[in-house]
Formats: C-alpha cells, structure tokens, sequence
C-alpha cells in the first residue's frame, strides 16, 4: 500500500506546478532503494516516471534513456551507499551524490541528443547552460530526502512493534 501512495505522491508532484528541476523523484530512487525489496525500489521511481510521462508527454528517446538511466543510479546509491545504515553521513554522501549522478548522466544525454555540438566544447556547453538547474535539483533532493527518510524515521519509532520493521524483511 506504501509503495502505490509514494507512486501517485511522485506523480502528482510531477504534474502540479513546481520549480524547474524541483521534484522528488530522485529521492524517492534513495529511498526506495534503501527500504525495499528489489523489486518494489526499481518499481517505485520508475512507474512514478512512467505514469507522470504518459500525461506530460514523451519526449527525445535519447535524452529520456539517459535521465531514466540517472534516475537509476539514485536507487543504486541508495541501495549501496545507504541500504539499512541510514546515517545521517551516509543520507548526505548519497543525496550528494545522487544529485551529481543525475546532473552528470541526464546533462550528457541533452548533448548526446544533438542539442549541442557533438564536441568537447558542446559538451562543456551543455553542462554550464545546465548549472542553474543544479541548485534546484540540490535543493529538491536534500528536503524530498529529509522528508521521506525522517518520515520513515518517525513511523518506524511511533508503529507498534511489527509494524514498522523494513520492507526489506
């Protein structure tokens, strides 16, 4: 039940009007990677993607195989850089991460589309163009990761025993 209330919360955060490049969609690949099972973390962010594409529209093959392949590597991070020891060291390391992950792989798909010049100077092009939307992309992974490990957090101490255990178990 969790698992479909993350999927159409990060829909709807997709749909609703928000800052560019503000949107939890890398910190739900974190957590879903840190708290469920396989399965259900490559679930979480990918049908979150999927479905919110459906409406917003598909767009340049190349340039969505590569922000779909930086949102993956959110959930690898958190999967492996986070897994059951969530500290708060490790929740920044891979929030950090994970924010350069996705900037660096989806950056390099816009250029490999061919919205830049397929050269050393169109690549660095494309990620100066792109550092403003880094600062949101931080910004959004730092609070939606706070919100959902802390909420996480909170339920895993306030659930009768039994109930709060991971997703992993």
């Amino acid at each position: 039940m969790m698992v479909v209330l993350l999927i159409l919360l990060a829909v709807a955060s997709r749909l609703l009007p928000h800052a560019p490049n503000f949107a939890p969609v890398a910190a739900l690949g974190l957590f879903a990677g840190s708290v469920y099972s396989r399965r259900a973390g490559w679930l979480v962010p990918f049908a979150a993607l999927l479905l919110s594409d459906l409406v917003i529209g598909f767009y340049h093959p190349m340039s969505m195989f590569w922000n779909y392949l930086g949102f993956a590597a959110c959930l690898l991070l958190g999967s492996g850089m986070i897994g059951t020891r969530r500290t708060v060291v490790r929740l920044a390391g891979a929030t950090l991460a994970s924010s350069v992950a996705f900037f660096t792989l989806s950056n390099f798909g816009m250029w490999a589309s061919g919205y830049y010049p397929r050269t050393l100077a169109g690549l660095t092009e494309c990620y100066v163009a792109a550092l403003p939307f880094f600062r949101n992309t931080l910004a959004s992974d730092v609070v939606y990761t706070a919100a959902l490990f802390g909420a996480y957090a909170l339920f895993t101490r306030l659930a009768p025993r039994g109930e709060g255990a991971s997703a992993r178990a």
